[in-house]
């Protein structure tokens, strides 16, 4: 069955957690003692129903404070597709939190508080959105019982909506109204909006299409580890392990090694359940090849014509994760692909007002939480794409040398 990974987002209290407890709850993917221990706790905060978003807000400080934190994934599936969600905070001090729940993501649900309409937030993370290439957005009117259902209402923050999106890359947005606390329009058609005639948000996760969103055009199948079994049976085999993220590969086709350069040709690709015909993504696959070459983790196996970008010089958006900023010209490590090598950033262009999307060019400092466009320097030249193209070869993150921590998100321009 086909996946499909998507994130939430918007501003606090918007009712991200009550909505995929909602989801979980009437698409019957809980268990009953759950159920039972979300109603029990539900009855200690004295609420008078049952708060759903506890299904999904597990840690301590979370159901005291009734907020999101951390991102929590959440798996459900129904006949039709499965599901992987991340749950993600809506304060803006946990912005980085966000990033990386989106980093995967196909589609990003982005709830928008009927009474409120577009705020700060709701910009903050459809930039994001668009920033990581989410294919798919869907706008969630939430809490529509509290404005009496009003249609008015729902078309006014559609309006709000799409003059804010005409400034983002976004290809696919889609609006529904709903309640996720009394699950109008959510998994059952709401008899309280009878003026909207859209689908269900369920049966749009069931049904948008998502097998266009993979680049099948540019071939790039970065190894990562070199599969020699030794035994009696396959004792001459080499094959050369790792996940392709780019474009379909078939026995018989020529294929360029990089960085070496040399060619050669596929002589069979294997699975865990057996040779195929042709691989495409995200399959994992082990490839042979005619012709004996050095081939070791961080290469990666192309088509002869339709080659990577090989640059030592790197534009990058950054999203900063660490409390403490980048050091001009300090050094980090940069893992890419299956690829590690060491980095330096050269020189902070500017940075973005995620709100009105202007470039900040004046102040250089970059704080945590704030993305920025650099300049990096590597030891070694890189086999990338921009991100718009591909988004695992252009994509990366740096890790500080000294502490072992990821300290930012990139990709690449």
């Amino acid at each position: 069955m086909q996946i499909l990974r998507f994130t939430t987002a918007g501003s606090v209290d918007d009712g991200k957690s009550t909505l995929i407890g909602r989801l979980l709850y009437d698409s019957k993917s809980i268990f009953e003692d759950q159920i039972e221990a979300v109603k029990k706790s539900s009855e200690k905060k004295g609420l008078a129903h049952v708060d759903l978003s506890l299904l999904t807000d597990g840690l301590k400080d979370e159901r005291e404070q009734g907020i999101t934190i951390d991102v929590a994934y959440r798996f459900f599936a129904t006949p039709k597709r499965k599901f992987i969600i991340a749950d993600t905070p809506g304060h803006i001090q946990y912005t980085r939190n966000m990033v990386t729940g989106a980093s995967t993501a196909n589609l990003a649900l982005i709830l928008i508080d009927a009474r409120k309409g577009v705020v700060e937030q709701t910009c903050r993370h459809s930039f994001i959105a668009s920033l990581l290439q989410i294919p798919h957005v869907i706008v969630c009117v939430n809490k529509m019982d509290l404005v009496d259902y009003a249609e008015e209402q729902f078309d006014k923050i559609v309006e709000q909506y799409k003059e804010f999106a005409a400034k983002l890359n976004v290809k696919d947005i889609r609006f529904v109204p709903i309640s996720a606390l009394h699950g109008d329009n959510i998994v059952n058609r709401s008899e309280n909006m009878g003026w909207y005639q859209g689908e269900t948000l369920l049966h749009t996760l069931e049904t948008i299409h998502i097998g266009n969103d993979k680049n099948l055009i540019d071939c790039r199948f970065p190894v990562q580890t070199v599969i020699r079994p030794h035994s009696n049976e396959h004792h001459d085999y080499r094959g050369y392990a790792g996940r392709i993220v780019g474009g379909i590969f078939k026995p018989g086709d020529k294929v360029l090694v990089l960085p070496s350069g040399f060619s050669s040709t596929i002589k069979s690709i294997d699975t865990y359940d057996g040779p195929v015909q042709e691989a495409f993504p995200p399959m994992s696959v082990t490839m042979t090849l005619e012709d004996d070459i050095d081939i070791s983790r961080g290469d990666m196996i192309v088509r002869e014509n339709n080659q990577p970008e090989v640059s030592q010089d790197l534009d990058v958006m950054l999203c900063w994760l660490n409390p403490r900023g980048p050091a001009l010209n300090g050094k980090y490590i940069l893992r890419h692909t299956s690829n590690e090598v060491r980095t330096m950033i050269k020189e902070v262009l500017y940075k973005v007002d995620i709100n009105t999307l202007h470039r900040i060019e004046d102040d250089k400092d970059v704080r945590m939480n704030e993305i920025s466009r650099v300049r990096l320097r590597t030891t070694k030249p890189l086999l990338a794409d921009s991100y718009t193209r591909n988004r695992h070869t252009g994509s990366l993150i740096l890790v500080d040398e000294a502490t072992n921590e990821t300290v930012a998100a990139g990709m690449i321009i």
